[in-house]
């Protein structure tokens, strides 16, 4: 008899609160969703497995570590799902980790992130209208996503994009490590005469970027520049983890996998 079993791969954060509310939620709904599947955990920054390490006593498994322990157990069958938002670097970590043990499970899949295809553009646009404000008048929001040197970067003009043809032409994508950062965006901001933003993170995690970054009065956090600016600031100071729908698309991205349609890469 098959021994069957999810990986929950993220980033990872150190930040414990927004890791129960948005990673350990996530996880939790994963294991209501699959009855007769073991879920297990796996983060892919070292930096925070090993802050979590030292300063918490919080063990958390590599990719590769964990499909160590799985195959030691007794795993057959493994769906890896990543957390992460875009393809970039960390999902090529998972990708390099999944290659270096597929040969050793019988059925080991790699699921996708967030952002993919055209239609998971789509999903994740409808899903974010759950926690948007009413967009009325003079107001907007600000999405901060990560950004990347990785040529997935482009997956926040994309969505960008897809968000302006399909919910709002008043929600702006920015990043903090990428293009756009915010001073690109600031100028089509006064351009389209916005008065009132809202800053919501594009991330699993509302963590160190979102709270400090993002949100903090910090002279060079997105808030205290837009105010400079003239601009009246809110925050949403909560990741996507949080949110009901985009844990369903995690759900969908497994079980597509379970259905033999991952669209994998590598």
């Amino acid at each position: 008899m098959s021994k069957k079993g999810i990986l929950v791969v993220s980033f990872g954060t150190s930040v414990l609160e927004t890791f129960r509310d948005c990673i350990e939620s996530t996880e939790n709904r994963i294991k209501e969703s699959f009855e007769g599947y073991e879920v297990r955990r796996a983060f892919t920054s070292y930096m925070i497995i090993k802050k979590l390490k030292e300063e918490n006593k919080i063990f958390i498994d590599t990719t590769e570590e964990a499909l160590e322990k799985m195959k030691s157990d007794g795993f057959t069958e493994v769906y890896v799902q990543p957390l992460h938002i875009m393809p970039g670097d960390e999902y090529d970590k998972i990708i390099n980790g999944v290659n270096q043990y597929k040969e050793l499970f019988d059925k080991l899949v790699l699921g996708r992130p967030i952002l993919y295809r055209e239609k998971d553009y789509l999903i994740a646009a409808e899903a974010l209208k759950t926690q948007l404000p009413q967009l009325e008048g003079n107001s907007a929001v600000v999405l901060m996503g990560h950004g990347s040197t990785h040529p997935a970067n482009a997956s926040y003009t994309l969505l960008q994009s897809i968000l302006h043809d399909n919910v709002s032409d008043k929600i702006y994508v920015g990043t903090v490590e990428g293009y756009p950062m915010l001073e690109h965006i600031i100028p089509k901001l006064k351009k389209d005469n916005i008065e009132e933003v809202t800053l919501m993170p594009f991330m699993l995690v509302a963590g160190d970027h979102a709270i400090n970054d993002m949100a903090s009065d910090e002279e060079d956090s997105w808030k205290s520049i837009l105010e400079k600016e003239g601009f009246k600031v809110n925050v949403y100071l909560h990741g996507l983890g949080e949110n009901g729908a985009y844990q369903q698309i995690y759900v969908q991205h497994i079980k597509d996998c379970i259905d033999g349609n991952p669209l994998m890469i590598g």
